[in-house]
């Protein structure tokens, strides 16, 4: 392996999990941590044959403990698919799967993107088998992304509502973060907003300008009150009923 495959391989573990030198480039430390540790604890609940839902690059494949993991994901989204690692593109409606195919669903950062988010439940309720489960993080709090592939923000209670309307039992809901960290990331996004374009230019400029206060908001969030109203997403452990 050459030096800069080691370099690009750190690079997006510190994207997606982010360790102490994430701090000094990675301007999404706070929600990317919180992120990886709420899937962490709730990936053993998945087992069997899963289904990775808008699955990218498999960013947190390594989580599962699973017979086999199919990623499935649209050709045509606010990103580039290059170096990712695709299983099935499909037409966005019809998950090109039988009935009762999966044992378990996961899906992060997906359903926002998906503008008709019934019908695609009902699609991922139909692939599953009874009993199967699935794992949902969901967005409620972050800025327009991957324009404009971007239709949507659930709260709890509504993100709760869907699923049970389709045939789905919550067996676990958390908020994976507390309104004082999302107003630190939030000050953190902002100041990436204002940054450069130019990969290289953005990440100097991450360790320089945004990197300080990464370090100064981990300090205050150490004794700043949690309150749990305000947050980044709903991480929700499902069944499909039957």
């Amino acid at each position: 392996m050459s030096i800069l495959q080691s370099l690009n391989r750190v690079y997006k573990q510190q994207s997606f999990n982010p360790g102490l030198i994430g701090i000094f480039f990675n301007p999404f430390y706070f929600i990317r941590k919180r992120i990886y540790q709420s899937i962490a604890s709730s990936a053993p609940a998945l087992k069997g044959k899963l289904l990775d839902f808008g699955c990218g690059s498999k960013a947190y494949r390594s989580l599962f403990s699973v017979d086999e993991y199919i990623g499935l994901d649209v050709e045509q989204s606010g990103h580039s698919h290059e170096n990712e690692e695709v299983d099935v593109y499909y037409d966005g409606k019809v998950i090109p799967f039988e009935d009762h195919t999966f044992d378990a669903c996961f899906s992060s950062e997906v359903f926002e993107h998906v503008f008709d988010l019934e019908d695609s439940l009902k699609e991922i309720h139909r692939v599953l088998k009874p009993g199967g489960k699935g794992l949902f993080v969901v967005p409620f709090v972050w800025d327009e992304h991957e324009v404009p592939y971007d239709f949507g923000r659930y709260s709890s209670f509504g993100l709760h509502y869907l699923l049970e309307k389709h045939g789905f039992e919550i067996l676990e809901s958390k908020k994976d973060a507390h309104f004082a960290v999302v107003i630190a990331q939030l000050w953190n996004l902002y100041l990436f907003n204002l940054g450069p374009t130019h990969k290289y230019l953005r990440l100097l400029y991450g360790m320089v300008v945004i990197a300080p206060f990464t370090l100064l908001w981990s300090v205050l969030l150490l004794v700043l009150p949690k309150i749990d109203t305000l947050y980044f997403n709903n991480v929700t452990l499902v069944r499909k009923k039957g």
